[in-house]
């Protein structure tokens, strides 16, 4: 089986906030999908070791910011690479609150919904919350959602590409790969001397 056929699956990225006793926190969350119309209703996957996860398991309200293309790195690094737990999320945030005093993004978001949650079903390392939506707004008619392939293609720094240390044979091409190159070394393929080889960025 191949894991990353889940990657051609289509789906967006979004940041799910939440508050209890007068701390706001939030994540990034990939699984938010409208399920019916009549009644509206939406659902969400939170994973339990989250914090947001419990936050919305004690309060049963959470908030739906939907990224937009315009997102950068720096907002994914800020919402899903550190834990509410362990640093103050809203610090240096841009955001208004919604009638059910969550938060919700104003930058680099086109959108944002309110659920209540109405059922819960435990899927083993995440949560399931199927919500009523109790508000939402477009903020940004004209911007694109961000979706898991744009995130990938154009967001997501790529690696850096990695230079191998090694030489080359002038004659035959071989790549020794390390250096420095032992002076006794043979060429394996054409059996010419190292003075026969150069180091590969040349």
């Amino acid at each position: 089986m191949d894991p990353k056929a889940m990657f051609k699956l289509s789906y967006g990225l979004f940041v799910l906030t939440a508050r209890q006793d007068g701390k706001d926190n939030g994540c990034i969350v990939n699984t938010v999908e409208q399920v019916t119309a009549e009644p509206l209703r939406i659902t969400v996957a939170v994973d339990k070791t989250h914090l947001t996860h419990d936050m919305i398991k004690a309060t049963g309200r959470f908030n739906v910011s939907i990224l937009s293309e315009l997102a950068q790195m720096d907002t994914f690094r800020h919402w899903g690479f550190v834990s509410g737990r362990d640093v103050d999320k809203m610090i240096g945030v841009t955001y208004s609150r919604s009638e059910n005093g969550l938060v919700y993004l104003t930058d680099q978001t086109n959108a944002y919904i309110s659920g209540k949650v109405i059922q819960e079903i435990d899927l083993g390392t995440h949560t399931l919350f199927i919500a009523d939506v109790e508000a939402a707004e477009v903020l940004a008619p004209d911007e694109r959602s961000v979706t898991y392939a744009f995130y990938q293609d154009n967001i997501k720094p790529k690696p850096a590409p990695v230079k191998k240390k090694g030489w080359v044979c002038t004659v035959c091409g071989y790549i020794y790969e390390g250096d420095p190159l032992p002076e006794d070394f043979v060429c394996p393929w054409c059996k010419h001397p190292a003075s026969d080889f150069v180091p590969l960025d040349k």
